[in-house]
This record gives C-alpha cells, sequence and structure tokens, in this order.
C-alpha cells in the first residue's frame, strides 16, 4: 500500500484559511502553541478570526502575537490575565471575549469533538452574568447550565512527535488542549517538532491517531518551552 503522506510547507497548509475564520489553537500560556503556523498567519495578514484557545496567551507569545497584531475579533477562553492588551481591547469594544472556567472549556472542546449536544455544569448558576442567554435544566434534584458544544473551522495544534500520516504524541504539559482540539475541527493542522517515519512511533505511545488530522507541518524548530520558563 502506497504511504499517504499529509506533510504540507507551512504557507500551502494554511493558505486556505480565510479572513472570518473560527480557529482553535492548542497552548497553555503559549507552552504547547503552534509557532510556525501562528507566525504564518501573521504573514498571510489573516483578520476578522474567532480564536478558540485555553488564554490569550503573552503580548509577543503564543496565540497573543494574535491578538496583539489586531488578528482577532472574538476570542473563546478562560483567562486573559497574561496579556494586559486583550483586556485593554475587551474594554475599548475591539474585541469581543466570552470567558468559559478551563475546566468547562475542555468539556466543551471535546463535546464538539465527539459529538455530543453539550455538557451540564452547577458552576455559576448563582450568577446572573454566567446564567444569562442560558438553558437551565433539572436532572434528578439536581439543576445544571446546558453549556454548548464548540467546534471550529480549522484546529492549529502543536506535537512532539508526528509522522506522514499525522499519528502525534506531545511532550508532557505542553499536551494541554491540543489533542481534544485535534477531534472537533472540520479541519486540524499539526506543527511537529519532531519528524517521524510512519511506522516508527510505537502504536501505544500515539495520543492523537492520524484519522483526525488534516495536515502536518515540520516546525521551524521555535521551541515556546522557554518562554514560559523564564517568565
Amino acid at each position: 500500500m502506497a504511504e499517504i503522506s499529509k506533510l504540507k510547507s507551512v504557507t500551502s497548509a494554511i493558505q486556505d484559511i480565510q479572513d472570518g475564520a473560527t480557529i482553535m489553537v492548542g497552548g497553555f500560556g503559549g507552552v504547547g502553541s503552534p509557532p510556525s503556523l501562528i507566525q504564518a498567519l501573521l504573514n498571510q495578514k489573516t483578520s476578522g478570526l474567532t480564536i478558540i484557545c485555553n488564554d490569550a496567551g503573552f503580548p509577543d507569545i503564543g496565540v497573543g502575537r494574535l491578538v496583539t497584531a489586531g488578528r482577532v475579533k472574538r476570542l473563546v477562553a478562560s483567562h486573559i490575565g497574561s496579556n494586559p492588551g486583550a483586556g485593554t481591547m475587551m474594554e475599548q469594544g475591539r474585541m469581543i471575549i466570552e470567558f468559559s472556567p478551563q475546566g468547562t472549556l475542555a468539556e466543551r472542546i471535546r463535546a464538539g469533538g465527539v459529538g455530543l449536544g453539550g455538557i451540564l455544569v452547577d458552576i455559576g448558576m448563582n450568577n446572573e452574568h454566567v446564567t444569562r442567554n442560558k438553558k437551565v435544566i433539572t436532572s434528578g434534584s439536581k439543576v445544571y447550565l446546558l453549556e454548548e458544544p464548540l467546534t471550529a473551522d480549522y484546529s492549529l495544534i502543536y506535537a512532539q512527535k508526528g509522522d506522514s500520516f499525522g499519528n502525534l504524541t506531545y511532550d508532557k504539559t505542553a499536551r494541554n488542549m491540543n489533542p481534544l482540539m485535534a477531534m472537533a475541527a472540520d479541519r486540524t493542522i499539526a506543527e511537529i517538532c519532531e519528524y517521524q517515519e510512519l511506522g516508527s512511533i510505537e502504536e501505544e505511545a500515539i495520543i492523537t491517531p492520524g484519522v483526525f488530522v488534516t495536515s502536518v507541518v515540520k516546525s521551524s524548530g521555535v521551541n515556546w518551552k522557554w518562554a514560559w520558563e523564564d517568565i
């Protein structure tokens, strides 16, 4: 059987991403974010984006670079405290921010990936800002809020190792949201730090099977580990 290769250049992998797209971006404070793909989006000048990610990154690290450049119209994240620019943009009405607690955010992404209609949570039941426009559901003797699933047009993720089919492994905490996001988008583009020959990754070590990955790109060699460790 001929080898199926999803390997592309960074530029060609993101060239179909249009203004206004909804994109999930992996990472936690920059660690586990795909630096080459983010740089390519900046170079392509893609704008008006809806970004779904754990946080707003730092001003010049991770997804924060897109925020700083003014490319993000709407941000769905668990917090923005590490990026002061995001708070300023929110206050000035230049960027809409939807906050979602980190665990809830992860579960909403997982729900989108596996086709669930949503998740039930009891977080924020007594806060009118949290409950506004959300359905309240009673199950047994408990009352919950229905949190809707999250999906995207694209997911941009970062993996430590990957092969030509898109089978991926991750490095410790850099794993974070990446495996969940790989399942929750129409197209998943994986940036890999160490490119492996097909079949060289042990089957039991694979975290994201290639069936969820549309294309893979080799990282330019930039690794954001230093960014977190130096802060």
